[in-house]
Formats: structure tokens, C-alpha cells, sequence
């Protein structure tokens, strides 16, 4: 799953999007999705803070990923909440099984059971547990997911990366702006199925396919066009932290978050 080239400082560890019966929808929040998201986002005076949470070494960017989903909605809120690297492995351990000092056991995860074990059992940062409700969203419903970031803070994405994606320069340093035209020189443009990933989608420029998103992974951000992530893609979520959420224009209305509660109750009680 994991990729050598990028064995040293980057590691991969998103596996095939699944689906699991009655996992919660977020189209259950029908007035937030239908809305027309806004044609640019930018959050350039706002610093998300992602942290690498051990994503260096091991495959938990679905750990790291619901780590730094909860970082993005402090920094917007005002504030910043505190999470370790020893707190994102115990979390992908848990929710995938990982063994702590077992490589072999480091395959991965399933985000919508990643999801489901956060949902269920919380997700342990410094001095307290938080608990997200989440919703699964169409990968080909870019104004959703444009929603999802203006009103939930980001979107928590599953994508597959291709060779060229992965190319480094001599200082280590990914390609400025991931896009589907690339050098022949970075490699093969298309993306592999055994390269998933799991990342964030923060702040975007504009809605063309040429205009800038900005993914959050591996500790930084990543400019990336919008035809790069409709290709790359394959699954999206939205996770939504009611302790932490800001009061916004753009926040969803109460009925929606009713509906989002009363999805994820259905699903839970079904799981169980």
C-alpha cells in the first residue's frame, strides 16, 4: 500500500472505500448540501495546524486525518486543541487493529470504519475525548463537498495517488500544485489503486477545474487544481465536531443537525 518512494517522510495507508449498511448519509442535512457553496473560500489569515501524527512512519493518515480535521475546527473557532503523535497511533490502533511495534500488522484503514470507531468510542487528544458525527457524500458532488468545508470546517477525503503524484524534488519536496498535467519526468499520471490515501480538503480559490484547493497532509498543506482531486477521488465525508464547531453563517441550521444526529443514531444502533 505504501509507497517506497516516499518511504522516508510520507507514508500512505488508505485502503479501498467500503460502504457498511446504514452507514449515515450526509445527505440527511438536505438544506446544507443543496445550498450553492461559495464560489471561493479563502482562509489564508487562518492557520490550520496540521501535524504529521505519525504519518511519517506509519500508515495512520486516517488517524492523522480525523486528528487534524479536529485541529482545523479550533483554529477556526479562535483556539487550538492539543494532539500527540502517541494519541493518533493508539487511535488507528484501535480502529484498525494495528499492534504497536508489529510493522506487520500496519495495513492501513478503512475510513468509514475508522469513522465508526470514532463515532462509537471517541477519538482520546490531550485532556479530553471527542465524539464526531460524520456523513458519507457523493465523490462527484464537488459543490457538497465545497459545503462541507465552508460549514464544517473541511472534507475528509479518501483519494488514489499516481506515480507522479509522489515526485519529489532533489530537497524532497512534493510538485507545488498536484494537477493531471504533469512533466513526463514525475512519472505515470494515473492515479493506482494502491496508493490510497486519506487527506483533507481545507480552503479553495475558485470553482474551475484549473482553480486551487488546499489539501492538508503529511503536516503541511498541498495546493492541488480541482481536475486533479475529481480524478484522483474516491470517497468523501463529512465530520462535524459540536464541541468544538463555530457559530457561522455558514454552519448548518438546527434541523439539519438534527437529521445528521438522528443518522448516526440509526447507524450506531444498527452496528450494534
Amino acid at each position: 500500500m505504501r509507497n517506497r518512494k516516499l518511504a522516508q517522510t510520507r507514508q500512505l495507508g488508505c485502503r479501498p472505500a467500503q460502504t457498511r449498511p446504514g452507514q449515515p448519509s450526509i445527505s440527511a442535512m438536505r438544506g446544507f448540501m443543496a445550498r450553492q457553496a461559495p464560489a471561493c473560500l479563502d482562509r489564508s489569515h487562518i492557520d490550520p495546524a496540521p501535524l504529521l501524527l505519525g504519518n511519517d512512519v506509519l500508515g495512520d493518515c486516517t488517524s492523522a486525518g480525523i486528528g487534524n480535521h479536529i485541529r482545523a475546527t479550533s483554529a477556526l473557532g479562535g483556539f487550538q486543541t492539543d494532539i500527540t503523535t502517541a494519541q493518533a497511533v493508539a487511535f488507528y490502533s484501535r480502529s484498525t487493529g494495528y499492534v504497536p511495534g508489529n510493522p506487520g500488522t500496519d495495513n492501513g484503514g478503512v475510513e468509514v470504519d475508522v469513522l465508526t470507531t470514532a463515532l462509537r468510542d471517541g477519538y482520546a487528544v490531550t485532556n479530553q475525548t471527542l465524539f464526531p458525527l460524520w456523513g458519507s457524500a457523493d465523490p462527484g458532488d464537488l459543490n457538497g463537498m465545497r459545503n462541507i468545508m465552508a460549514g464544517l470546517s473541511a472534507v475528509y477525503l479518501g483519494v488514489q495517488l499516481a506515480e507522479a503524484d509522489m515526485w519529489e524534488d532533489e530537497t524532497g519536496a512534493l510538485a507545488p500544485v498536484w494537477d493531471t498535467d504533469t512533466p513526463a519526468s514525475h512519472g505515470d499520471p494515473t492515479p493506482d489503486p494502491r496508493n490510497g490515501h486519506c487527506l483533507l480538503g481545507w480552503n479553495y480559490t475558485g470553482t474551475a477545474d484549473t482553480d486551487i484547493v488546499t489539501l492538508l497532509t503529511w503536516g503541511a498543506k498541498q495546493r492541488a487544481t480541482w481536475r486533479w482531486l475529481r480524478s484522483r477521488i474516491m470517497e468523501a465525508h463529512a465530520l462535524a465536531w459540536r464541541q468544538l464547531q463555530p457559530a457561522t453563517g455558514l454552519a448548518p441550521s438546527g434541523q439539519d443537525w438534527d437529521a445528521l444526529v438522528s443518522a448516526n443514531d440509526a447507524y450506531l444502533r444498527g452496528a450494534a
